[in-house]
């Protein structure tokens, strides 16, 4: 498959940020079927170098980070595995939020029976930590900026589930009304900060989302 709609925003010797369209696979899924996805796309097309740091969800869209040697790839994932990146998503969520802001401090784990859900569980669960706010109000919802300080799968779709307001278009979590209040799932990575691996300059990138 062609990059076709993949846009990189910014390369260099170390890394590439791009932005990855939404129904694409950051890396390949074991089944045959699931093979084409973001890196697979960039190492036949110009960047055969091209190492995965981290991960967006298939319907998720926005900014990724990739390194372009061993030694870029050893220090941008240290970042994420301390948390010293900065991390911030838009989201268009259902109904309307009593506060303007707030954190969500809950739990989550796999859950097998319903995979590939994940569930808030506070005996067996790993801890998670989102902040939110509202961005804008509508009406049917809110478009939301979140920002996870864990990196936990679904961390962001599940914790606002959580709190009544699922993401418009979520398969896995919304309700019905939500469900079809848009095409697509309406989370994106919008806001990305790291340190460069060769210099330690900080830098900062920025994607509006595309709903």
């Amino acid at each position: 498959m062609p990059l076709s709609n993949i846009r990189i925003l910014h390369e260099d010797a170390a890394f590439l940020v791009v932005d990855k369209p939404t129904l694409l696979l950051s890396v390949p899924g074991r089944a045959d079927d699931n093979k084409d996805c973001l890196i697979t796309r960039l190492q036949q097309h110009g960047y055969p170098e091209a190492l995965i740091v981290h991960r967006l969800d298939w319907e998720t869209s926005g900014l990724i980070l990739l390194a372009r040697n061993p030694a870029a790839h050893r220090e941008l994932s240290r970042q994420f595995h301390d948390r010293e990146t900065e991390k911030a998503y838009t989201a268009l969520c259902w109904g309307q939020p009593a506060q303007d802001s707030g954190s969500i401090d809950l739990p989550l784990r796999y859950d097998p029976p319903t995979k590939p859900r994940h569930v808030v569980c506070f005996e067996h669960g790993k801890r998670a930590l989102t902040y939110w706010r509202v961005l804008e109000r509508f009406a049917q919802g809110c478009r939301v900026e979140l920002t996870p300080i864990t990196g936990r799968s679904h961390q962001l779709r599940v914790h606002m589930l959580s709190l009544g307001h699922p993401l418009l278009g979520d398969r896995l979590y919304a309700h019905e009304q939500a469900l079809a209040a848009h095409e697509r799932l309406c989370l994106h990575a919008s806001l990305l900060g790291f340190s460069h691996p060769a210099s330690g300059k900080r830098l900062r990138f920025e994607c509006p989302a595309p709903f």
